[in-house]
């Protein structure tokens, strides 16, 4: 007799245990019962009946998932690999529990194949140069899906793209050949500048008699020596000035 009584005690403590459910706060429990969805628990400590309802745990929390690398044609014909990280988010827990069987597993396929379509219709140079546009455009495709299954993309970012190594090397040379073209543009624009820059304080000087004043001052200063031999190639403009210089005088 008390044999029995300690089993019936013993079920009697596993059928209260069995009854109570912690929910942490990233999480909300899914109640079925008899198979059949009841109702949604919150965080806390919850109580179940046990035998005839079980509850089903989902994580609320933002969840990544890698979309493996894909070899994809672009609209120009050009093979790339592409791989991208999908964000998404459980927003109502009894659809991602109820209308689909493994929702973290549909979005990650729902989103390569949207990768896959759309990088189809887009040719090489718009892939490179408007990653974050096409990625919103992967996005917006893949949430109007999945917004039925209770669950909300928050983004997806393009993360590789691996170009064929004949086209690397292309663009490669192809960047070198622009630096250096960038380069002879401002060597050239500097030679311009100080060319005329030069002009013109040639221009300015010889309207105001400066480079024979000049010139008379130097050859002052170098024979003021009796020791000096010196030769000098004057210009015809110094020649003319002391020309006019003497028929003043």
């Amino acid at each position: 007799m008390e044999g029995f009584l300690l089993v019936l005690l013993g079920i009697g403590f596993l059928l209260v245990l069995s009854s109570l459910k912690v929910i942490d706060q990233y999480e909300r429990g899914i109640v079925l019962t008899l198979g059949s969805y009841s109702y949604t628990l919150q965080p806390g400590l919850r109580i179940i009946i046990p035998i005839i309802q079980r509850v089903i745990k989902v994580d609320i929390r933002i969840t990544t998932s890698d979309i493996p690398q894909q070899e994809v044609i672009t609209k120009d014909n050009v093979p790339v690999g592409i791989n991208a990280v999908v964000y998404f988010q459980v927003t109502k827990p009894e659809d991602a529990v109820l209308k689909i069987q493994d929702y973290a597993y549909a979005v990650t396929q729902y989103a390569q194949t949207a990768l896959r379509d759309v990088i189809g219709g887009v040719e090489l140079d718009t892939l490179l140069t408007e990653r974050q546009k096409i990625a919103d455009e992967i996005k917006a495709i893949v949430d109007k899906e999945t917004i039925n299954w209770g669950i909300d993309v928050t983004a997806i970012k393009i993360q590789d793209i691996e170009l064929p190594a004949d086209m690397k090397r292309a663009m490669a040379k192809q960047a070198e050949a622009e630096r250096e073209r960038r380069a002879t543009i401002i060597r050239s624009q500097g030679e311009l500048s100080a060319s005329e820059n030069l002009q013109k304080a040639m221009e300015k000087m010889a309207g105001s008699g400066a480079i024979s004043l000049r010139t008379l001052q130097t050859i002052e200063a170098t024979t003021a020596n009796p020791s000096n031999t010196v030769v000098f190639a004057l210009p015809t403009e110094v020649l003319q000035g002391l020309k006019n210089l003497v028929g003043h005088k």
